[in-house]
């Protein structure tokens, strides 16, 4: 019998979930986060999962982690002094960094420059030279750089980021710095050579990924050592994996050398866990909502496959590395109220309470005013939660939230309640309108898929400001991410830069070059035990009209390419297939196309482990919906006190349909039906909230 664990660590609550491969048997605990050291509060939900399931930590066979460590390095400046090597003549490449300037016209008289992570006084110039081709104008100093990264290592720098000019094209004068740096600064300090990060063109997105991989290795190298040595005292003898930013598993050993393809871990285990879900029910198409203690985090995904962006944003920083197209807004459970004394107008987040010292209701020392308090205040939580770890103050959520009422001068407490959720409801409304309306997407002909903590909480709310149907309510959608973790694949990605417009090209030299690119992604799942035949590849470029200063990732049909190789008649060819495609998406994303020819700038080839062979848990059908439910309490709904039904979760059969208002309640959430909704239980166990009204389509 195998058992997989998936771990998500949040800002709030560490989520585990124990599935049981054979049966499809889940088990599940939620502990409070341990920001201090992470591992602390993993290692307890683990041993608390372990023993509800009955089984030794030895039983468990993989652990799958999506971890915030690099995220936190950077969001709270806490990573590694790093020591920068560039061509000489490019040292201010950071500080020159691009034009943009986020805000409006007058944003740059106000925005502060952020510092970047590697510092002036640590960035030394290499003389050497290689051009756009590969050629070398320039051979390298050896002696000259040994100096300098001599002079680095006095200065106290903790990693090492080599970052040369065209070192995508050539990169033999970045292997040989960094074997010179690995001599001068030992095994303890980490090396991180662009052409191995991001061998791609730009040097400036080049410069700053490679350095932002270097400032959070050390931390996350330290974090992923410390927590496989406790499991492995524990008596876990399964291998650890980290979830990657784009959905896809690396090993820890992986993962600790590339750690900027981790940044987004977190959300992307969401997006995973969503899409598992979302297949059972049958809904192929949909957006996720995933509303955590600290912030929403909200993508979309079309035919089972989350968009992939190549930008990764984290706070002021953005770095070029593959990850799911999450957009992140700074509302969450703990999102704390205010009313500034200027405008009286009431403001929800994005400061958050965190797990430390939490909202009001938690009685962990909290007195600001939270959405949580406010969902207490009107009714919508239960007296407990996270299965009893948590018990809530109810007068404690009101006392807080009084202060909102008296200071924008609201009337009663529920009305001031009412107002915090109203305005976190629209803050999240807008953030799924960036990556479905200003994507070219009517949220309309997409289900909403919603999980977390206090996704099930807003959800029936959002799917009315949207008018996406159904809002889907997964089993255990507290612990959704820690389910995408355990439910997804190993990955890993090849690219290379290639600058040819199409009549420079040809079909077999990019399919030629999409080979080597797939048997460089195959050979590293090969090397952790993945047999060859599978592994799936999936292909993809980064396209432009000639001329123009950015590219559009597309998809790219090697069947077009092969079939163009293979001489076949009914073949378009694999280049008229990719300016098809791309012309499809430059059209919907600015409504126009150019005559420009279509130009090349990187390849790239994905490799995916096979899915793991988890059984879908089901729930048996009937059950009584009185028998489920475990009282009637008062809500504040529409201006009122209504009076709604409390159901137990677990006790709802497959088929039954619970009439809204009523409240859901489970171990790690609570769901809320709103007035003229319903509920409908899937035989997957994921419950479809639907106007009353509503006639799926068929």
């Amino acid at each position: 019998m195998a058992h997989r664990l998936g771990v998500d660590v949040g800002g709030t609550f560490t989520d585990v979930l124990l599935i049981d491969t054979d049966s499809g048997q889940t088990w599940r605990a939620k502990t409070a986060s341990t920001p201090s050291d992470q591992s602390v509060g993993v290692l307890r939900g683990i041993e608390r999962v372990c023993a509800e399931a009955g089984i030794a930590m030895a039983d468990v066979t993989e652990v799958l982690h999506g971890t915030t460590v690099a995220t936190n390095a950077i969001l709270e400046q806490k990573g590694a002094r790093v020591g920068l090597v560039t061509t000489r003549g490019f040292r201010q490449v950071l500080q020159i960094a691009r034009s943009f300037v986020p805000g409006g016209l007058a944003g740059w008289i106000i925005w502060p420059k952020p510092e970047p992570l590697a510092a002036l006084e640590h960035t030394v110039e290499a003389i050497e030279r290689v051009g756009s081709d590969g050629t070398v104008v320039t051979a390298l100093d050896v002696d000259d750089i040994r100096g300098k990264l001599e002079g680095l290592r006095d200065a106290g720098v903790e990693a090492v980021c080599v970052s040369l000019i065209n070192s995508f094209a050539n990169d033999d004068h970045e292997k040989a710095i960094g074997q010179i740096a690995a001599e001068v600064f030992g095994p303890d300090v980490p090396v991180s050579l662009s052409s191995n990060v991001l061998p791609e063109l730009r040097e400036y997105e080049r410069t700053v990924t490679t350095v932002a991989n270097g400032y959070v290795q050390p931390q996350v190298s330290r974090y992923i050592t410390n927590l496989a040595g406790q499991l492995a005292d524990s008596g876990v003898d399964g291998p650890l994996y980290i979830l990657r930013s784009d959905g896809g598993l690396a090993s820890a050993e992986v993962a600790t050398a590339n750690p900027v393809n981790m940044l987004l871990s977190g959300p992307a285990g969401g997006v995973a866990g969503a899409a598992w879900v979302a297949g059972q029910v049958g809904h192929r198409d949909f957006l996720t909502f995933d509303m955590g203690g600290t912030s929403t985090d909200v993508a979309l995904v079309q035919d089972l496959v989350p968009r992939i962006g190549r930008q990764t944003r984290v706070g002021d920083l953005d770095v070029r590395a593959a990850s799911v197209d999450v957009r992140t807004v700074g509302a969450g459970g703990g999102s704390i109220a205010h009313v500034p004394p200027l405008t009286k107008a009431l403001r929800v987040g994005p400061q958050s309470a965190g797990a430390d010292p939490g909202p009001a209701a938690y009685g962990t020392g909290g007195t600001d005013p939270t959405v949580t308090d406010a969902n207490v205040v009107l009714g919508y939580l239960p007296s407990q939660l996270a299965g009893g770890e948590i018990t809530l103050d109810v007068d404690a959520a009101r006392e807080a939230v009084a202060t909102i009422a008296e200071g924008a001068d609201l009337g009663s407490v529920e009305a001031a309640a009412a107002g915090i959720i109203d305005i976190v409801n629209e803050n999240m409304f807008g953030a799924l309108r960036l990556v479905s309306v200003q994507q070219g997407f009517d949220p309309r002909e997409f289900a909403l898929v919603a999980f977390g903590g206090a996704g099930p909480l807003h959800a029936n709310a959002l799917g009315k400001l949207l008018g996406s149907w159904p809002v889907i309510i997964p089993p255990s959608p507290g612990v959704l991410c820690a389910y995408g973790d355990a439910t997804t694949s190993l990955r890993d990605e090849a690219a290379r830069t290639w600058i040819r417009t199409f009549p420079e090209t040809s079909d077999d030299e990019i399919a030629t070059t999409l080979g080597e690119l797939a048997a460089t992604a195959r050979a590293t799942l090969r090397s952790e035990g993945v047999d060859d035949a599978d592994i799936t590849v999936t292909y993809a470029a980064d396209l432009r009209y000639h001329g123009q200063g950015f590219e559009i990732p597309v998809t790219v049909d090697i069947d077009a390419f092969d079939s163009a190789r293979g001489g076949l008649e009914s073949s378009a060819g694999g280049l008229t297939a990719m300016a098809t495609t791309f012309n499809a998406e430059h059209e919907r994303l600015f409504g126009f196309l150019l005559r420009n020819d279509h130009e090349v700038v990187t390849l790239r080839a994905t490799a995916t482990g096979p899915r793991p062979n988890v059984a879908a848990e089901t729930v048996p059908e009937g059950g009584d919906l009185e028998a489920a439910k475990r009282t009637d309490t008062d809500i504040w709904l529409d201006g009122e006190t209504i009076t709604a039904a409390v159901y137990d979760r677990d006790k709802l059969g497959a088929g039954t349909v619970v009439p809204g208002p009523a409240i859901i309640a489970e171990m790690d959430s609570t769901t809320l039906v709103l007035a003229d909704h319903r509920a409908e239980v899937h035989p997957s166990g994921s419950l479809l909230i639907t106007p009353a009204t509503h006639t799926p389509e068929a």
